[in-house]
């Protein structure tokens, strides 16, 4: 049977280069994302939707190895979680990855193609990088934040958005460089996304009035009226 790692957030590369010596055919399954696999009702209701995702994939999968991110990285959830699961039973390493000395360019987050391709090219790309060659695009918006939960929301956008926020700092190889996390471009209007009851809605609602952007936290799914706002935002700036 195939040896499954499950992780979340930006692993160590150390960790994952480890993990690939000792298993070279693992599968690594991001359980950050939706699956949609029962709901395990271990958290409460009222919290973090990717943090849920992380706990009910686990339960549901049972990875070989979890690599659990914890530190500036991620969150003090994702710590948290790791915690859980490892009282669960499950094998799992924690990874801290806060090195901001070797930041990289940003290709993907500065190209022409679909903003949901262009995130989900980011998050593809954390366990086993490759190189792609794409055209630079200028940008007419910013969408800052962390991956959504609802990728559909990402739709909304015209290919000429740049990202910004922990995904680009993802890209970047810094995911805990907060200043670069902070760094938007002021002449571009940018909607400020926040998971609902991530720490993150912080820095999201503060940057959205600094630059006269648009804050948007959603829980689960956008609803219609969330999608709305998003649109006349993008067609009225």
């Amino acid at each position: 049977m195939t040896f499954k790692v499950g992780f979340w957030g930006y692993p160590n590369p150390e960790i994952t280069k480890e993990i690939n010596s000792k298993y070279p055919n693992c599968e690594w399954i991001d359980l950050d994302i939706d699956f949609e696999y029962p709901q395990s009702n271990i958290l409460p209701d009222a919290y973090c939707k990717i943090i849920k995702n992380i706990i009910d994939n686990s339960l549901y999968i049972k990875p070989d190895l979890i690599v659990a991110t914890i530190g500036k990285d991620k969150c003090d959830s994702g710590w948290f979680a790791s915690y859980l699961l490892k009282d669960l039973g499950f094998n799992v390493i924690q990874s801290i990855f806060e090195d901001i000395s070797k930041r990289k360019d940003t290709p993907i987050s500065e190209s022409d193609i679909p903003l949901r391709n262009k995130i989900e090219l980011i998050t593809g790309n954390i366990i086993k990088q490759k190189k792609y060659e794409l055209k630079k695009v200028d940008a007419k918006f910013g969408f800052w934040g962390v991956p959504p939960n609802d990728l559909s929301i990402l739709e909304l956008f015209p290919n000429e958005t740049h990202v910004f926020g922990w995904t680009r700092c993802v890209e970047a190889n810094v995911p805990a460089d907060i200043e670069l996390e902070m760094m938007v471009d002021e002449n571009i209007p940018t909607v400020f996304y926040s998971q609902a009851f991530c720490a993150k809605s912080q820095l999201a609602k503060y940057l959205a009035k600094k630059y006269d952007g648009l804050y948007v936290d959603i829980d689960d799914y956008s609803t219609n009226s969330v999608k709305a706002k998003i649109e006349a935002f993008l067609k009225l700036r």
